[in-house]
């Protein structure tokens, strides 16, 4: 676990936080984040939309060796930042080690 596996800079354009709906299983989007290497990661997230600008500040920790979900529908895992409901935007990651990213999104409104 030297210097850890995966790239310090992600981009994930296409993301859109569906509604909860029904169910049991709520909509919503996670991030998942491995952190190979042998230092805790910090990784800043930028948001991107279609039509304004990101006015947010969003500081994600993982720690060495771990893994982690982020939740784009849980306040506190976005710092505090509303992400709103069906909105087209895209996600940039930068973490000052490497790091490997999952996106997903899970749409029971159909």
């Amino acid at each position: 676990m030297a210097n850890g596996i995966g790239k310090k800079l992600w981009l994930i354009p296409d993301c859109e936080l569906p509604q909860p709906g029904e169910g049991v299983a709520k909509g919503h989007e996670s991030v998942i984040v491995v952190n190979d290497s042998e230092k805790e990661a910090t990784i800043k997230v930028k948001l991107y939309f279609v039509d304004k600008d990101f006015d947010g500040e969003i500081t994600w920790k993982v720690g060495a060796g771990r893994v982690r979900c982020f939740r784009t529908n849980k306040i506190d895992d976005m710092d505090g930042y509303e992400v709103p409901f069906e909105t087209q935007y895209a996600m940039k990651l930068e973490s000052d080690v490497e790091i490997v990213v999952q996106y997903g999104r899970l749409d029971n409104t159909q």
